[in-house]
C-alpha cells in the first residue's frame, strides 16, 4: 500500500452521538485486521459556533430551548442517551453537563494531534463533559485536562491564535463536503458514515473501503 489509509472523523466534544460514535469506531477498529495501517484524524466541527463559554443552563434546558420541546421531553431524551452509553460501558451524567463553546477545545485537540495524542485528548474531553460536568470552555480546565493526557504547551495556546486556522480549515472542509451533522466519518476519502450507526456498520464500511483499494 503506497498511500496512507485515513479515517477522518468530524465531531464535537459536546455531542453525545459523537461520543457514542467514537466508541463504536474504536470497537470497529479493534476488530479490523488492518488496524495498524489505519491513521485516524480528528476533525473539528462546532455544533454551535456562537455558544457562550458558560450559558448557565443545564443540558436539559439547552435542548428544550433549541428544539422548542417541553423540558420533560428533553430530560427523557438525555436519559435515553445515558442508557445507550451505559450499554457501551460508559457512565454519563447528563444533568452535570455544562453547555459551552468548544472552539478552544478543538484547538487543544489539534495541538494534541501534533504530539500523537489526538485520540487520547478527544476521549478525555468527552469524558470530562459527559461524565464529570467540567466546563470545556474554560482554559484552566483545558490546561488541566491536557496535563492529564500528557499534552505539552497547552497554556501557550490561549496567548495567541495558534491552531485557530486549523480548526477553521476542518470546518471549511466539512462545509465543502456537505457535512451538516456529526459524527461524520470519511474512510479513505471514498466512503462516508454519518451518525452513530453502530460498530458492525462502521466495520462493514471500513472493510469495503479497504477492499476498494
Amino acid at each position: 500500500m503506497t498511500k496512507t489509509f485515513f479515517v477522518d472523523v468530524w465531531s464535537d466534544v459536546v455531542c453525545p452521538f459523537c461520543y457514542l460514535g467514537a466508541r463504536q469506531l474504536t470497537n470497529a477498529l479493534d476488530g479490523f485486521e488492518h488496524r495498524d495501517d489505519v491513521t485516524l484524524r480528528h476533525r473539528a466541527f462546532e455544533l454551535d459556533p456562537h455558544a457562550p463559554r458558560d450559558s448557565g443552563q443545564t443540558l436539559d434546558e439547552r435542548l428544550a430551548m433549541k428544539y422548542a420541546m417541553p423540558i420533560e421531553r428533553a430530560r427523557s431524551l438525555n436519559e435515553k442517551l445515558e442508557s445507550d452509553a451505559a450499554a457501551m460501558g460508559m457512565t454519563w451524567s447528563m444533568k452535570l453537563a455544562r453547555p459551552t463553546n468548544t472552539f478552544d477545545a478543538h484547538r487543544l485537540i489539534a495541538l494534541a494531534s501534533t504530539q500523537g495524542l489526538g485520540g487520547a485528548m478527544s476521549e478525555r474531553l468527552f469524558r470530562a463533559y459527559f461524565s464529570e460536568g467540567q466546563l470545556l470552555g474554560d482554559t484552566d480546565t483545558l490546561n488541566a485536562l491536557a496535563t492529564d493526557v500528557g499534552v505539552g504547551d497547552a497554556d501557550k495556546l490561549w496567548q495567541s491564535d495558534d491552531l485557530a486556522d486549523d480548526v477553521r480549515a476542518d470546518e471549511d472542509q466539512a462545509n465543502e463536503l456537505g457535512i451538516t451533522g456529526v459524527p461524520t466519518m470519511l474512510f479513505d476519502d471514498k466512503f462516508m458514515v454519518v451518525g452513530a450507526q453502530g460498530s458492525e456498520r462502521i466495520l462493514d464500511v471500513l472493510t469495503r473501503a479497504w477492499t476498494r483499494r
